[in-house]
Parts: structure tokens; C-alpha cells; sequence
């Protein structure tokens, strides 16, 4: 018998991310090598063409580091905030 491991990850959104999403938290899990990319594609199944629309505009933090290749494996228990670009100065 296998045992497939996954890993969860916190993924939080922020401003017109939260507005889109339509939660302001949730968690997912992934295989234990899940990566960015995956945890995205988990969420935009979920929450739709709203968050689909907002998404590509957003930076995407893991455990607070930016994060700019989608391919990163994403560790368990990790935390994903989902950044849209901020105005002001």
C-alpha cells in the first residue's frame, strides 16, 4: 500500500485579492512537492474568473520572501499571501 504525502499551506489574500477570492484565508493541500504554481491552480478552481482576473497582477510572498518563479516548491506549513499591486507612495 502507498501513502501519498501532501503538505498543507496557508494561503492568505490581501486587498483587491481578498475582494476577488472572496475569503480572506484558506487552506490547500498539495503533494509534498507541491509548488507555487500548484497551490494557484488549487485556489483559482476554487474561487473562479473574479480571482482568475486579479491574479496575474498580484505578487505572490511564501513565508514572507517574494516569490517570482511559480515553479518553487512550496514547504508544509507555509504560509502564501497573494499581493495585488498596491497604489500610493
Amino acid at each position: 500500500m502507498t501513502t501519498t504525502r501532501t503538505s498543507t499551506v496557508l494561503i492568505r489574500y490581501f486587498a483587491g485579492a481578498r475582494a476577488a477570492a472572496g475569503v480572506a484565508e484558506e487552506h490547500v493541500e498539495l503533494a509534498l512537492s507541491g509548488s507555487v504554481a500548484d497551490a494557484l491552480a488549487v485556489v483559482l478552481r476554487r474561487r473562479g474568473a473574479e480571482l482568475a482576473r486579479v491574479l496575474p497582477s498580484c505578487s505572490v510572498l511564501v513565508d514572507g520572501i517574494a516569490v517570482h518563479d511559480h515553479a518553487a516548491v512550496v514547504p508544509d506549513g507555509a504560509e502564501l499571501d497573494v499581493l495585488p499591486p498596491f497604489a500610493g507612495g
